[in-house]
């Protein structure tokens, strides 16, 4: 007699799907990379703007900590440089794929 261990028996799912009851992935949402890539761009222009603010009211002479305004400076200045590296990344994956020979 041949048993179907995965037939009916949720054991053998991840935990996270046996305690939703659930077959698809949890990792399956209805964003897109095109939703998130847009998503990841809002966010560095808001820390853009963040900084050159706190930047602003630094140089203004408000009553500003000079070790906030360095933080906010750098937080926009790193994910600038990852949104960077991932355009360029991008490019170089499509340079590739123009490449291939058919």
């Amino acid at each position: 007699m041949v048993v179907n261990e995965l037939g009916g028996s949720k054991r053998f799912q991840p935990l996270i799907q046996q305690r939703e009851g659930t077959t698809q992935s949890p990792f399956a949402k209805s964003d897109t990379f095109v939703d998130t890539l847009n998503e990841f761009v809002g966010d560095v222009n808001s820390l853009k703007k963040e900084s050159a603010e706190q930047t602003a009211r630094m140089l203004r002479g408000e009553s500003v900590d000079i070790h906030d305004v360095m933080i906010t400076a750098e937080k926009a200045k790193t994910s600038f440089d990852l949104l960077m590296e991932l355009r360029n990344k991008g490019l170089d994956l499509y340079r590739e794929v123009m490449r291939i020979q058919v």
